[in-house]
């Protein structure tokens, strides 16, 4: 059942209070953003408030749905879905729904009859922020939507390069670095669906083997919604000769979300991952991490915190946490992992 909230989903209104306050209002609750930066591209809202514009339909995900989706050390329950991800899921719903309008009057005003291209949703975020579970959660939500959508969920990690390719271009140490995908062939492929083209492959990633799959490809069959999440997905456009057209793969966005938190959680988060994947995948003997099951603690915990150092914080500080503005959504999580706050860029 849809909700009757509108899109543009808050009201904004001057209260009388004798001061320039600026409140939203949503189904009669009064939100204060009194203390919003006028100037700033975006709105921000607490936890409490981004809460209380959900729906007032029932929640259509169960915990055994979570437990399908939840990633290796996030901790979401329902409660947190609940509260976070419905009014995502509902404001994307409405995003896309106006999309659809624009789509219609658009064709109308050409005399056309052209078909409508997939919605695109952008995810990004640091390595261990959580990223991967937000693009789960959204991809279960958004396909119970009214009509049940068909959405597509598509990792980056498909693009890098072959190990063998990286270690050609000596890259093999900074993997997950812009550099270390094959750019070209991600934006070909978000163009391909974007454009409509009934079908679209993908190379496959395994992370039990740390390389690209063989021979292996995912179909993207011309979905309604498609999800594409992965590090570097908000990166401007690479820089070309002067007089040649750039494109980024944010180019193709509709919708982009960008999961943030503080440096040192994302740190300890990685840390407790990757000491949880000694006893899962580092155990299987034909993981790439293999060597890595036997350490103890105390080994564990300092290798970690190395390759974080030397790999993940330059990344996240050269090259991912740069692009956080250009999201159209950012997500501000605790270091309890729940989202703390949500941001919404200006429309």
């Amino acid at each position: 059942m849809r909700s009757s909230v509108r899109p543009g989903l808050l009201e904004a209104e001057t209260l009388a209070s004798g001061r320039n306050d600026v409140h939203m209002r949503h189904n009669g609750a009064v939100i204060d953003t009194s203390d919003v930066d006028a100037f700033s591209p975006f709105i921000t809202l607490s936890r409490d408030e981004w809460a209380a514009l959900a729906d007032s339909t029932p929640l259509p995900l169960t915990e055994a749905d979570i437990a399908r989706v939840r990633g290796l050390g996030d901790p979401i329950d329902l409660n947190e879905v609940d509260r976070v991800y419905r009014p995502l899921s509902r404001l994307l719903d409405l995003y896309s729904e106006a999309t659809g309008h624009l789509h219609a009057a658009t064709s109308q005003f050409l005399g056309e009859r052209a078909s409508r291209t997939p919605f695109v949703i952008g995810v990004a975020g640091s390595v261990a922020v959580g990223k991967s579970t937000t693009a789960r959660l959204l991809r279960e939500l958004m396909a119970r939507w009214p009509g049940s959508p068909h959405v597509a969920l598509v990792t980056t990690d498909g693009f890098l390069y072959p190990n063998a390719e990286l270690s050609r271009r000596g890259l093999l140490e900074r993997k997950g670095f812009p550099e270390s995908y094959d750019r070209r062939a991600l934006r070909q492929f978000i163009a391909d669906v974007k454009s409509g083209k009934r079908e679209v492959h993908a190379p496959v990633y395994s992370h039990l083997s740390y390389d690209i799959v063989p021979g292996e490809k995912i179909t993207v069959s011309h979905p309604d919604i498609l999800i594409v999440e992965g590090l570097n997905v908000l990166q401007p456009a690479a820089s070309r000769e002067p007089g040649v057209a750039a494109l980024a793969v944010s180019d193709f966005f509709d919708v982009s979300i960008y999961v943030d938190a503080q440096q040192e959680d994302v740190r300890r988060w990685y840390i407790e991952r990757f000491l949880s994947l000694r006893a899962t995948a580092f155990a299987q003997p034909d993981s790439y991490f293999h060597a890595y099951s036997t350490l103890a603690d105390a080994q564990a915990t300092e290798r970690a915190g190395q390759i974080w150092d030397a790999i993940n914080a330059p990344n996240l500080a050269r090259n991912i946490a740069p692009t956080r503005s250009r999201a159209t959504i950012i997500l501000s999580k605790a270091g309890d992992h729940r989202v703390e706050s949500v941001r919404l860029r200006k429309l």
